[in-house]
Formats: structure tokens, sequence, C-alpha cells
């Protein structure tokens, strides 16, 4: 059985803050975002300690939107939005050789998470919400790079202010 999150972007909030719930609606994850920084910088925290799980920095110096996952300081991750003249492309680069690809089309608001493996999740944005909200589905690999990578994917293509 797949994991199941809502994603949500928090109404009247400044530099990105997001409440990430599970199947049974209860709050697991909290992102928030800094107001006064060069390029987005948002701390992953879990929600009932606020405890920093990690943090999502984004790179400035880039042809194409990168952000970087960091853990302790450290990078553990980047999520690079790569060039289609169709559709929406990102590559979540993980340790190791079995490297996330993210293909989706802006229109319609669907992403899907690819390994070698086969199918690792599935986000889909809803239409008509006064704030970003996703469900996310989550069948196999690490569920927090999955929906720091779903926040990056909202960051870039759906954030008005992010540009």
């Amino acid at each position: 059985m797949p994991g199941l999150f809502q994603l949500k972007e928090k109404i009247w909030s400044f530099g990105g803050n997001y409440v990430i719930r599970d199947q049974n609606e209860e709050p697991v994850y909290a992102v928030k975002g800094k107001v006064f920084s060069w390029g987005k910088d948002l701390s992953f925290q879990d929600y009932n300690t606020g405890q920093e799980l990690f943090r999502i920095k984004q790179i400035l110096m880039s042809f194409m939107p990168r952000f970087e996952i960091l853990k302790d300081g450290a990078s553990v991750a980047e999520i690079r939005k790569e060039f289609q003249w169709f559709g929406q492309k990102f590559t979540l680069d993980v340790p190791g050789p079995n490297d996330y690809t993210i293909d989706g089309s802006f229109w319609q608001r669907e992403f899907e998470f690819r390994r070698a493996s086969g199918l690792s999740a599935r986000v889909s944005k809803e239409f008509w919400n006064w704030t970003d909200t996703y469900g996310i589905e989550i069948y196999e690999g690490d569920e927090a790079f999955i929906l720091a990578t779903a926040i990056v994917i909202d960051l870039v293509l759906f954030e008005k202010k992010s540009n």
C-alpha cells in the first residue's frame, strides 16, 4: 500500500511555508522558508518536534533551476530542472547510481517519479484551491526526498515569487 500524503502551502505565508499531512490528515512535516535570503532557503522539519531533518537551498548561479538538500550541513541530494521543449522534467540525484527522474506536465499538473526499478511516486496538483495543494502517493524510496522534491517542483513551476 502506498504512503499517501497531502502537501499544502500555507495561505498568506512569506518565503514558502508548507504543512505535509499523512493519509489520516495528521500533520507529519512542516516546511518553513526564510523571508530574506538570496534564493530559496527552506527548513524541512518534523511537525511534532520541530527538529530540522534537512534544509532545501536554491543553487543560484545555474542556467536551469537547481536545489540541494542538506542534512547537518552536508549535501545529500540535488534536484535539477532539465531542459525540455514539451513537458517538464527534473532529476533527483541521490547518492549511488539509482537517481530519480521526474516527468510531468505543467498543464495536467501530474508528475511521476521513476527509478530503474519502476514507478516510485506520483504527485498531483489540485486545480481549484486557494493555496498550492498536492496529493502524493509514494510507492518506494525515501519519502523525505520525494516530499522535498515536490516542494521544489512547486517553487520552480507554480510559485510566481520564485522568479
